[in-house]
């Protein structure tokens, strides 16, 4: 019983008359010339090359059709398991009166020869279409078809968009785009101008749908002017060299411009997504693409959400989608289901695909089926096929298990097979072919391609003219006056658009002119902040470069000008005084390192012979507890220092002062921490000169020298401990030494740097001279180091950091560092 009712309902389906929705069918050469378009379609070139046929064997460079009908069939007998090889044992029987299962090299020729007779004749096309019992077919028509020559009731128009989308950064595509719309794309603007020319020729000439083939990597979304401006520039410059993120930018934008018009013109827009192109490059023409199951339609959400009224039958390639498929189909109003694809093409992905959909998506959503054939012969064996299995799912799910009559599991069938395609693709009443409606003047045919409704309104008055329709002229003017209109709302927009993008570069001026203002005022601020660290409002503070090639090691360069000089003497009169008068330092937080000017210069004083490099000295303090830290100066490096001096007979008065002359500003030092025991300072080469001049004379005395030898380190870790030895004639001839200095003119040679000589008057009342201390109370220096602390005054302390620098602090001191600064730039 099943059997029969199936065939009954099959037996109803084939009755019907259909419309194939989707075929690669070329309207002037719609049917096969010879057995080799048959066997030249790429189902059977494929597989016989997958089946060990060389391509070099099937597309050989000036193969006849007979030829490559032979060696065809040479390499079928592997496919006749196939079901692509049924169609073509379906073609060969229905159509060249062939009455065998199998072609072969033994019967192969006849059935050429039969073929090629029947092809000859004209109507061959139509009594294909006959026996086939199909109505009409959608093409896929290329952007630039002229859609001329051929039936657009029979031969329905379907706007192919691939090349569009993807291909935009060819020139060849450019170019066919401007010479079929006429406009030049050279901005968004004329894009869509040409696009929306497209959709006008297209619809005018009886199209249906419009149509595209995507990757599974496309994830159709808005693109944002800017963004798709900058993308389009790019690729206009640069064609397919362009970024490829401005090449997908481009792909979306022109995507959703094409669903946009899909919306406009009410075109269903076909969707056949997941092939992967050129997956083996080394296969046989149209057998290198494959599908790629990573591709989900929830790339298209945002489509499918953004054009609620636009209808989107979906095609997947591959039978693992569908289900995916049926459940956007169950939810979304406007997804259809749409035909089983390519690969999903074979009669078991077929029934379990259309059994899945027939159970869970609306009866009106679904389209059966399309042949995407390229040639009429195979409309019939391929929805033969489907129809077969359609009647078998009618028989045993509806039928057989739900109960259905047999009527209505056929009035099911029958919408699937036909009546959905005329309700999803509604027919269009296409203009009247261009040999009637046109005249033969160029100019007037030209005017079929204007874009836009403009265009529509211009061709209706001409056409309607040689229909007898339209005759008052009062209707040109009214168009004239509608094209007036839209002139002049292009030409605001332009104004409005070259305003806008003038606002936006004078507020781009003030925006700049407003920034370098802030950075000038912030640089003056800075530059302010510096003279007041530098203590000079006249000068600012300078900084060096810092070459860290060279050595870091700071030059010997301080200027003294004669007061400090002054000052200077004083503190060395104070140190050498004894045990009596101390050396008073201020202490601060901040820290001067003191290096010995002896240590990098050599001294040109007559009486001194032994060479100085960067000789370390330590001053033993005088016996007595002392409870304050020590300052330690740096030591000889030499074994010893012997100084000859020639006896002065001059008595040496020092005055007095309450103030400690020696003071440092500690705005004018910069803070240096060292690991070395000793503190160093940083001095001028010619000031130090002078101050060795001057040393000379205060150690001059008597032909009694001074011996000072260094002890040996005890260990890698401790110091060398220098040993003084002092005399009391020596210390006779130091005090004459000083009277030379206070008292007399200096025969020594001026420096440059300095004011004049250095000569400074006592005070009025000028104290008795200070007696010199014996021998006998000077003492060894200690481990640590020479301690002079100072006595119980009102003055600030002195004493050492915690890493044996020394720290100074006076309010004197900043006066002669305030001069220092003047004359001497900051290291920094």
């Amino acid at each position: 019983m099943s059997d029969s009712l199936r065939q009954t309902i099959y037996q109803a389906l084939a009755d019907t008359c259909l419309i194939d929705p989707h075929t690669h069918i070329n309207p002037h050469s719609p049917a096969s010339s010879t057995l080799a378009d048959v066997l030249g379609y790429h189902y059977y070139t494929e597989l016989a090359h997958s089946a060990g046929m060389p391509r070099e064997h099937i597309e050989a460079a000036n193969l006849g059709p007979k030829e490559k009908v032979e060696r065809l069939v040479h390499g079928l007998a592997p496919l006749e398991n196939t079901a692509q090889y049924s169609w073509l044992i379906a073609i060969c029987q229905r159509f060249f009166g062939f009455e065998e299962d199998k072609l072969t090299p033994d019967n192969w020729e006849a059935v050429y020869d039969a073929a090629e007779e029947k092809m000859r004749i004209a109507e061959w096309p139509d009594l294909v279409l006959e026996k086939s019992n199909v109505e009409a077919v959608f093409l896929t028509n290329d952007f630039d078809d002229a859609l001329e020559g051929f039936d657009t009731n029979k031969y329905i128009p379907c706007l192919r968009t691939d090349d569009l989308v993807f291909h935009l950064g060819k020139p060849e595509v450019r170019e066919r785009l401007a010479a079929c719309s006429g406009i030049e794309v050279s901005d968004l603007g004329t894009l869509r101008e040409a696009l929306q020319q497209r959709f006008e020729h297209f619809t005018r000439n009886g199209a249906r749908a419009c149509a595209i083939s995507l990757p599974p990597s496309f994830s159709p979304t808005q693109v944002t002017d800017g963004r798709a401006a900058t993308a389009l520039d790019d690729v206009l410059r640069s064609g397919t060299s362009a970024a490829p993120a401005h090449q997908d930018a481009l792909a979306r934008r022109v995507f959703w411009t094409l669903a946009e018009l899909c919306d406009e013109y009410n075109l269903p827009f076909d969707l056949m997504i997941g092939v992967n192109r050129g997956v083996y490059p080394a296969g046989v023409y149209q057998g290198q693409d494959l599908y790629d199951s990573r591709v989900s339609l929830i790339q298209y959400r945002e489509l499918f959400n953004a054009f609620p009224e636009v209808k989107f039958p979906i095609s997947v390639l591959a039978s693992v989608t569908n289900q995916e498929l049926v459940s956007y189909a169950w939810i979304f109003p406007n997804v259809l289901t749409n035909g089983h694809w390519w690969y999903s093409n074979t009669p078991s992905f077929i029934e379990r695909d259309a059994t899945a959909r027939l159970e869970a998506v609306p009866q009106t959503k679904q389209i059966g089926y399309y042949s995407d054939a390229y040639k009429l012969e195979f409309v019939w064996p391929k929805f033969d096929m489907y129809r077969q299995i359609l009647a078998k799912i009618l028989t045993e799910s509806f039928v057989i298990a739900r109960g259905w009559s047999e009527e209505r599991a056929i009035a099911l069938g029958k919408q699937i097979l036909r009546g959905n395609v005329e309700t999803i693709f509604p027919a269009r009443e296409p203009s009247p072919p261009a040999e009637e409606a046109v005249p033969s003047d160029s100019s007037t045919a030209d005017s079929w391609d204007i874009a836009g409704a403009t265009g529509a309104a211009v061709i209706a008055p001409a056409a309607g003219a040689i229909a007898g329709v339209f005759t008052e002229p009062y209707q040109a003017s009214e168009i004239e006056k509608e094209a007036e209109i839209e002139a002049e709302i292009e030409e605001a927009a332009e104004e409005i658009e070259a305003a806008a993008e003038a606002q936006i570069e004078q507020a781009v001026e003030e925006i700049e002119e407003a920034a370098e203002a802030e950075i000038e005022e912030a640089a003056e601020e800075i530059e302010e902040a510096l003279y007041d660290a530098d203590g000079d409002d006249d000068e600012p503070m300078e900084f060096a470069t810092i070459d860290s090639s060279e050595d870091m090691t700071p030059e010997p360069e301080v200027a003294f000008d004669t007061d400090q000089e002054v000052a200077d003497e004083e503190d060395d009169a104070e140190l050498w005084t004894g045990p009596e008068e101390t050396l008073e330092v201020a202490t601060e937080e901040n820290s001067i390192e003191i290096k010995d000017p002896l240590a990098e210069l050599e001294t040109e004083s007559p009486g001194l012979e032994t060479e100085l490099s960067a000789a370390e000295i330590e001053l033993s303090e005088p016996e007595g507890d002392r409870s304050e830290p020590a300052v330690e100066l740096p030591e000889l490096e030499t074994e010893s220092l012997v100084l000859e001096t020639e006896s002065l007979d001059i008595d040496v008065s020092l005055p007095e002062t309450e103030t400690d002359p020696l003071a440092l500003a500690p705005e004018a030092t910069e803070t240096t921490e060292t690991t070395e025991a000793a503190s160093e300072i940083v001095f001028d080469l010619d000031q130090e000169a002078s101050d060795e001049e001057d040393d000379d004379e205060l150690w001059t005395g008597a032909e009694e020298s001074l011996e000072i030898e260094s002890a040996e380190p005890e260990s890698p870790t401790a110091e060398a401990t220098p040993e003084i030895v002092f005399d009391s004639d020596q210390e006779a001839s130091d005090e004459e030494d000083d009277a030379l200095l206070w008292g007399t003119d200096s025969d020594d040679e001026e420096d440059e740097d300095s004011e004049g000589d250095l000569t400074i008057e006592p005070p009025f009342n000028e104290p008795p001279p200070t007696e010199l201390p014996g021998l006998e109370e000077y003492t060894e220096l200690n481990d640590s180091g020479t301690v002079m602390p100072p006595d119980d005054s009102e003055e600030e302390g002195f004493g050492l950091l915690s890493d044996g620098s020394s720290v100074f602090e006076s309010d004197e001191e900043n006066t002669d560092s305030e001069d220092d600064g003047k004359d001497t730039p900051s290291p920094n």
